[in-house]
């Protein structure tokens, strides 16, 4: 492995470390709404990476007729994150999550059809094993109805749009420097979602600890998360980059367990072992 993807997975998992912070900022974030939470991290992020670019005297590069492509990149992200929200309306936080985190094979799949990167079909079998370990790992809920069906549907979405995401930022790598295409997105997705964040507004949450949380989320996950990410995504294999930022799950049970004293069930520990068993399958 030459030095620039080493590079690129130190990247990522740099990334997912910053990642693992969601859930616990989320859970400070209440009682804003999901939508308000995903709108405010995501123009946070924008602010902060034109920021970082403007302090680094980097000139802004996008071109005119390149607008509706980051729009539809914007849209991409927006939905990434809107479909993700949506489904915890109707079906369990683990079943959404053993869903979304399918996402690596969309991942590779897309990699292969759009970007004619397929990764070597022995490779495969360490993908699916590490998905199986994110289903073990947040666990299944034994009763389905139409409702959760809705939620899962929801789910399905979001995990494809990551694909699309992670396929996108790769795309890009030799067109646009990382704080130009970052921010852009970043600042498009916000755009997307401002009028359903609107609509949802609780004027009652905007209080210190709510807000404060929203800010970490869009510097930490966001900022500096999604940013390394997309920075990994130029020096290595998408599907490489995407298993690794699954960790996010192994993150935020760590962090559960140190900040709030929440400990992990038994099938949560089985469930990281074996996902991680088909990361190394993969990268080996």
């Amino acid at each position: 492995m030459v030095k620039s993807e080493k590079t690129g997975l130190f990247y990522a998992a740099l990334g997912t470390l910053f990642f693992a912070t969601t859930p616990v900022f989320i859970r400070w974030a209440a009682p804003l709404s999901s939508y308000e939470i995903a709108e405010g991290r995501l123009l946070i992020a924008f602010l902060m990476v034109y920021g970082l670019l403007f302090l680094r005297h980097e000139e802004f590069t996008l071109r005119t007729n390149a607008l509706p492509k980051f729009v539809l990149f914007g849209l991409i992200t927006a939905l990434h994150f809107l479909f993700y929200i949506a489904s915890l309306s109707f079906t369990s936080i683990a079943h959404s999550l053993a869903i979304v985190y399918t996402a690596p094979i969309f991942v590779t799949l897309f990699s292969g059809i759009f970007l004619k990167e397929p990764i070597p079909t022995r490779k495969w079998s360490g993908v699916v094993i590490a998905v199986i370990g994110i289903g073990i790992m947040v666990g299944f809920q034994p009763n389905f109805d139409r409702r959760m069906l809705i939620g899962d549907l929801l789910a399905l979405g979001s995990a494809i749009m990551f694909g699309f995401y992670s396929i996108m930022g790769r795309s890009q790598r030799e067109r646009y420097s990382l704080f130009v295409y970052a921010g852009t997105v970043y600042g498009f997705g916000a755009l997307w979602l401002l009028p359903v964040a609107w609509i949802h507004r609780t004027p009652a949450g905007y209080t210190l600890i709510p807000l404060l949380s929203v800010l970490m989320l869009g510097i930490f996950p966001l900022g500096f998360g999604h940013t390394l990410y997309n920075a990994a995504l130029r020096r290595t294999h998408a599907t490489y980059v995407n298993l690794i930022a699954t960790q996010e799950v192994t993150g935020g049970i760590l962090l559960g367990v140190l900040l709030l004293g929440e400990i992990p069930s038994v099938n949560s520990v089985i469930g990281v072992i074996v996902s991680l068993i088909g990361i190394a399958l993969v990268l080996v």
